[in-house]
Parts: C-alpha cells; sequence; structure tokens
C-alpha cells in the first residue's frame, strides 16, 4: 500500500490524517522513507517508516460499503451485555481501538451507548467512548466529503432510538 503526497490515511488511534510530505532519511547509516502524516482532527505530525507503515495499521479511508457495514453495528441492539470487570472492558475497548478498524471502533462505540443506557460510564469509560465517536465521525466525515457535525448527528440519533 503506498500513499502519495495529498492522499488521505488512517493512523490507528489518531484517527485520519493526510499524508503532507514522503522523506527519505539517513537513520544510523541506514537510509530510511517515511511518510509525514498530518492528523486532521489535532493537526498532530507523524512520522511514518514507509517499510512498516501497513504493519502499524496505517490505512486508506473506508468506503461506501463499509460505512454500511460501521452503521449496521452501531444499529443492532441484540447484543450480549458485556459482564467483564471494567478494567478488563477496559482492556478489551483500547486494544480494538488501537487497531484502526473502524468495525471494531463501532462495536467499542455500540457496546458502551449501550452501557451507557443501563447505568453511567466511569471517566475512563466516558473518555473511551468520545474516542471511538469521534474517531468513527471524523473518517466517515471525510470518506463522504460531509460536515463532521453532520455525522456526529447521524450517529447520535442511533443511539437516541430504541
Amino acid at each position: 500500500m503506498n500513499f502519495n503526497v495529498g492522499d488521505k490515511a488512517v493512523y490507528p488511534a489518531h484517527g485520519v490524517g493526510i499524508i503532507r510530505d514522503v522523506v527519505t532519511e539517513e537513520l544510523s547509516g541506514e537510509k530510511a522513507t517515511f511518510y509525514v502524516l498530518k492528523i486532521l482532527d489535532n493537526g498532530m505530525t507523524i512520522r511514518v517508516p514507509v517499510h512498516n507503515a501497513q504493519q502499524i495499521g496505517m490505512r486508506t479511508i473506508i468506503n461506501r460499503e463499509q460505512i454500511d457495514k460501521v452503521y449496521e453495528i452501531l444499529k443492532n441492539r441484540d447484543v450480549p451485555t458485556d459482564n467483564q470487570t471494567w478494567n478488563r472492558r477496559y482492556r478489551d475497548y483500547m486494544s480494538k481501538i488501537k487497531t484502526g478498524d473502524p468495525i471494531e471502533v463501532a462495536k467499542v462505540l455500540r457496546d458502551l451507548a449501550l452501557l451507557k443506557g443501563d447505568k453511567a460510564l466511569s471517566f475512563g469509560e466516558r473518555k473511551m467512548f468520545d474516542q471511538a465517536r469521534n474517531l468513527l465521525v471524523q473518517e466517515i466525515a471525510v470518506a463522504r466529503d460531509d460536515d463532521d457535525k453532520q455525522v456526529a448527528i447521524e450517529i447520535d440519533a442511533l443511539f437516541q432510538a430504541k
């Protein structure tokens, strides 16, 4: 998977970024090529070695079919309640978020939204809920060339409907 300057890409757990540059540098006598990725949400710049961008989980933006699958997951209320302890659930969910897979992130968001309907989320769970929501909103908005606010309204509406 090769990216060019100007391409949009997803960096796991950080969201959508744009490739600002592709640079080759010498490190310890070895030449290495990096993508210079600027994250759209917060302006952070990440240098990703080209040779292991895929292993890190860097990928292209989701397509329409994948967006539909994300929405199906978010709408699905017929899932067993997670009865793990809070810290085990937290580790589980964080590992899913760190994959950068929008399907896994959608499952985390849905599960936390369902949990939120039953009881108040802890501080860590609220942060994780917000992170998962923001990652999905941002990527879907970029994929559809839509406004973040509109996508957020759509996703929030899914959790209002029972």
